[in-house]
């Protein structure tokens, strides 16, 4: 969508000046005479003030997911795309996604197929959700397709909120943690290192060591919070812009104990997913390796994909480059194999697929269980570290004073 400016006359000939969304100019034209505006002058608005800034997808997940349900149910239904698409962008809830289906709705109504207006907005449409409805446009099962994508984005989105909760739980607690040592160092331990100092005794190893610490905190807390700032933005620069730092520091998380497993099966889950989705909708296979390689959200397993990319190029097997690869299990390169063998790479992928959707929440479930003891005795371990800095001294203190 752009801004464009007008100048133009109303039915009574008075003089009108303005702005208006529009996918082009022509359809920017078509909505001024609606309006009963006969444009004399209109151009698209240039600079950073008429400029949409958005960052990264503007349609939360759950939004996406629910309206591919819906309009699958609607064509099902024998609703025509136009009247579908009008309807779920009365009743749709998200902003973002209703102007762009309100703009796909006038574009539709002149005769453009809805994967090429769908096309045009690629942070709301994904490439297999393009990809798939315009196999869907070509082979006359549009209905199957999209309730093929529905399923597709609910197992996404659901194998995607799983990791993330077991991922954020160890994260909170550790952000807990870190808060109330800092708490204690901060205000606790300044209070009895004042009395300490008082009555001059030497104080043992363990609280020495937790002074220390809270005097370091105490006066240099400003340059800590420098070094981690400046590491977490080097850090961050290092990912968007060196892809071979990126590409090691995701082969790291995948060899990292406990969360590595986790992370690699639902990668594969999501790469398997994907792929059959796409091959069983009849999207031409290297454009499906392609849009994987891309779906996947992993340059590790991106690699592998491309490289299978490759090899069927070539002439050769699929299956070749994943029999290579660490990162890919024994079990998907023999279902692969299976499949190219007798033509049902679609369900072979798909039972890989359920394989570690299942195996994902068969993980998760472990990892929950496992991680809430450790970490509480973890908290244990740092307060009570602490504490008992302080109380051994005051023992020491004690018996003098007796």
């Amino acid at each position: 969508m752009a801004i464009y400016k007008y100048v133009g006359r109303n039915r009574k000939g008075q003089l009108k000046k303005g702005t208006l969304e529009a996918i082009n100019k022509n359809q920017a034209i078509a909505k001024l005479r609606e309006d009963g505006i006969s444009p004399r002058d209109i151009s698209e608005a240039k600079g950073i003030f008429y400029k949409e800034i958005t960052i990264g997808n503007p349609v939360k997940h759950q939004h996406f997911v629910i309206y591919c349900r819906q309009f699958a149910t609607l064509i099902r239904a024998g609703v025509s795309i136009v009247d579908s698409t009008k309807i779920l962008a009365d009743q749709t809830e998200d902003k973002y996604l209703k102007k762009v289906l309100k703009a796909i709705v006038d574009e539709l109504r002149t005769g453009i197929p809805f994967s090429d207006a769908a096309n045009k907005h690629h942070k709301i449409f994904p490439p297999i959700f393009v990809n798939m409805v315009r196999a869907g446009e070509a082979s006359g099962s549009l209905d199957e397709t999209l309730e093929r994508l529905a399923s597709y984005f609910e197992k996404q989105y659901d194998l995607k909120k799983k990791v993330q909760s077991t991922l954020a739980y160890p994260i909170t607690l550790l952000v807990i943690i870190i808060a109330v040592v800092s708490f204690l160092m901060l205000s606790i331990v300044p209070t009895f290192t004042g009395m300490f100092e008082q009555f001059g005794s030497e104080l043992p190893a363990i609280t020495q060591f937790v002074v220390n610490v809270s005097d370091g905190l105490k006066n240099y807390w400003w340059l800590i919070l420098f070094i981690i700032t400046t590491i977490v933005s080097v850090f961050s620069f290092l990912m968007k812009t060196n892809k071979q730092f990126h590409y090691s520091v995701h082969v790291a998380l995948l060899k990292m104990p406990i969360f590595g497993v986790l992370l690699q099966k639902s990668a594969i889950a999501r790469m398997t997913r994907t792929l059959s989705s796409l091959v069983s909708s009849s999207v031409q296979i290297l454009q499906a390796l392609t849009i994987v390689e891309k779906v996947v959200d992993n340059p590790v397993i991106g690699r592998v994909v491309l490289d299978s990319r490759d090899s069927l190029e070539k002439g050769e097997r699929l299956s070749a480059p994943l029999e290579k690869s660490w990162v890919i299990p024994p079990l998907v390169t023999q279902m692969v194999a299976i499949g190219e063998e007798t033509g049902s790479l679609d369900y072979m992928l798909a039972k890989v697929a359920d394989f570690y959707e299942a195996e994902v929440d068969r993980t998760v479930d472990t990892l929950k269980s496992l991680i809430e003891p450790l970490m509480i005795v973890l908290l244990a371990g740092v307060v009570g570290t602490v504490v008992l800095s302080i109380m051994v001294p005051m023992f020491s203190i004690f018996s003098e004073v007796q």
